[in-house]
């Protein structure tokens, strides 16, 4: 991905220390911890997103949809580099740039984890709800996340990799048969692939470049490729064929939504709610045009990509927690506390199960919402930049160090990600 180096080993880089004498990594079963970041990162807010922008825009940001799928690679491809040349996690590799990163990030994934429990268990149980409303919702929502928490709770990766890819393959039927139901427009499909701004759509552009396909469980990558095996440089190669792979895949299932968007809600005038509950409402749109059977196979779609994002978030970030707070302990980067499974890990899995209960019985207080968008939206510039200061600092191996092009398009991302950030920030402090 960059001129100034080759995705083979190299004789410069950690290669040196006799890995390019390995045997060569197999060639089946390429994807994995790709597959699981990028279907944890598409969650039913990506959806909605991308739905509201082809229900405002019809075809006209589907380049950004495309630009957004790059930079997701781009990011992800960059902390799967530093885990396999370096042989740390990126969390060790924050540590390495000063307190700062964990005085940030201490905080962010505590709120983050709070407040995002609540939303990703009401995500799985809406969907459920809406077809058979005789339960409370509530109900559902708990039981998302208890489930949740039970299927990862001894942090067996491979089990992880299953379940994720039986979703992926529902997201696939369920998602894309739905935009083909729709009929798609290729003429204003290649239209749209020009990059070009509608009017009042500069912040819907960013958000939809910057902001679908996940933000913390991105960071994420390294350690679900250590828990697949992969944790050598003799694996860049397949590193990066398993993220573009899997991130192409995302990207089908958010130009899919914006097919939906633009051809049942742009052409036709209809407006939906910019939460979740615009899925639920399309639901309704593809049933009054299509059948029942159409409308509920959509919401099974909803489901799948709400709760392969549970199922990613309470096994992925649960070990960045875990990392985090043994390092703090100081506890070597391969102690048991600090991996899958360690008491640490259970830690946070219960942290995102049952204090986010509250927000539930409480209505998702306000204040808490706003804080977690400030906060959250930070994340994504932190991640850029401190990926930039890590691929060329000294503590990465020279043959694995960025290039110029590679600096540019990592200085770029974060430039968009800080845009994305002060607006976030803005609003959130503006008069409603």
């Amino acid at each position: 991905m960059d001129e100034e180096q080759t995705p083979n080993d190299r004789p410069d880089g950690p290669s040196a220390e006799g890995n390019t004498t390995d045997e060569a990594p197999p060639k089946w079963r390429l994807l994995g911890p790709g597959l699981i970041v990028a279907a944890t990162g598409i969650g039913a807010g990506d959806l909605v997103a991308t739905l509201v922008a082809g229900s405002k825009f019809g075809y006209a940001l589907l380049w950004a949809v495309i630009a957004g799928v790059v930079i997701k690679i781009f990011l992800v491809e960059g902390a799967g580099r530093w885990s396999l040349a370096t042989g740390h996690s990126i969390f060790e590799g924050w540590r390495r740039l000063g307190v700062w990163t964990s005085i940030y990030f201490g905080p962010y994934i505590l709120v983050w984890g709070f407040v995002y429990g609540a939303t990703a268990m009401s995500a799985s149980a809406l969907p459920i709800y809406t077809v058979f409303p005789q339960i409370p919702f509530i109900v559902y929502a708990i039981f998302s996340g208890l489930v949740g928490a039970a299927l990862v709770w001894v942090g067996r990766y491979h089990t992880l990799e299953k379940l994720v890819a039986f979703f992926v393959g529902l997201m696939f039927v369920t998602v894309v048969g739905s935009a083909a139901f729709a009929a798609p427009n290729l003429l204003e499909a290649v239209k749209g692939l020009v990059p070009l701004i509608p009017k009042g759509g500069l912040i819907n552009t960013l958000s939809i470049a910057g902001g679908v396909g996940g933000t913390i469980t991105l960071a994420a990558y390294g350690y679900w490729l250590k828990e697949k095996g992969w944790y050598q440089p003799k694996w860049m190669r397949v590193m990066r064929i398993d993220n573009t792979v899997a991130y192409v895949l995302s990207g089908v299932f958010v130009v899919s939504m914006l097919i939906i968007g633009a051809e049942l809600l742009y052409s036709a005038n209809i407006a939906i709610d910019a939460g979740d509950e615009g899925l639920v409402q399309l639901s309704d749109v593809l049933t009054d045009r299509y059948g029942g059977f159409v409308g509920n196979l959509f919401l099974l779609g909803f489901w799948a990509a709400s709760f392969s994002s549970v199922l990613g978030v309470w096994n992925g970030v649960s070990i960045m927690f875990a990392d985090f707070w043994g390092r703090l302990r100081k506890k070597d980067e391969d102690h048991p506390d600090r991996a899958s499974g360690g008491k640490y890990y259970k830690f946070y899995v219960l942290w995102l199960t049952f204090p986010p209960m509250l927000l539930l019985l409480l209505g998702k207080p306000v204040s808490i919402i706003i804080a977690y968008g400030v906060l959250g939206s930070f994340f994504m510039p932190f991640l850029a930049i401190t990926l930039l200061l890590l691929l060329n600092g000294r503590h990465m191996p020279k043959g694995w160090r960025n290039g110029w092009v590679l600096n540019i398009i990592l200085g770029l991302i974060a430039a968009m990600f800080l845009a994305l950030g002060v607006n976030e920030l803005i609003g959130a402090f503006s008069p409603s």
